[in-house]
């Protein structure tokens, strides 16, 4: 009759303490601080360049990323080259690349975030760009998820030929490096 006492005060502290397990956390995106870094590179030479965000959001459930979403803002679209960006970006807002007149933004929205080791993580979601919708998966390293801040961070290699662009020159292999803050 012990025994069963004790197993049973045993489960029930067990219940209670799982009670005060920490609810999921909503991180929002820092746009001052978070940005996506292209370089697409040709038979001559590469480009480089970035785009801000406009507005986003991360999940984190007792420390593990879970979910997410972030909006970029297509608009922002810079060259980094230090002669000849101009010219650049403007082919590239152009209806043959991100068309921005017509689709200023692009969204990604994070389906699932599978943790190969403690930081390390294969996030899988749907990008929305210029009215399509590609599915994109990739490595990423979560930095920090703590009780205040989140940082995360993706390099990887997109083949633009999914992506919804008609020009005929457009690099197929563009290399992105994203990097995601955001606090409470």
């Amino acid at each position: 009759m012990k025994k069963i006492f004790f197993v049973l005060i045993g489960i029930a502290a067990l219940t209670s303490f799982s009670a005060f397990k920490n609810p999921p956390a909503t991180y929002t995106v820092s746009t001052d601080a978070s940005k996506v870094e292209w370089t697409g590179a040709k038979k001559a030479g590469y480009h480089t360049g970035a785009f801000s965000l406009k507005s986003g959001s991360v999940t984190v459930d007792n420390g593990k990323l879970t979910g997410g979403q972030f909006v970029i803002d297509l608009a922002s679209l810079k060259s980094t080259e230090p002669t000849g960006g101009e010219r650049l970006e403007g082919h590239l807002k152009s209806p043959e690349f991100f068309d921005v007149a017509k689709f200023g933004e692009a969204t990604f929205t994070i389906t699932s975030v599978n943790y190969t080791s403690e930081t390390n993580v294969d996030i899988s979601g749907n990008l929305s760009i210029k009215g399509a919708t590609v599915a994109l998966k990739f490595p990423a390293v979560i930095r920090n998820a703590d009780d205040k801040k989140f940082f995360g961070e993706a390099f990887f290699s997109l083949n633009s030929r999914l992506l919804p662009i008609t020009d005929k020159y457009s690099m197929p292999d563009v290399q992105l490096a994203i990097h995601l803050f955001g606090t409470k």
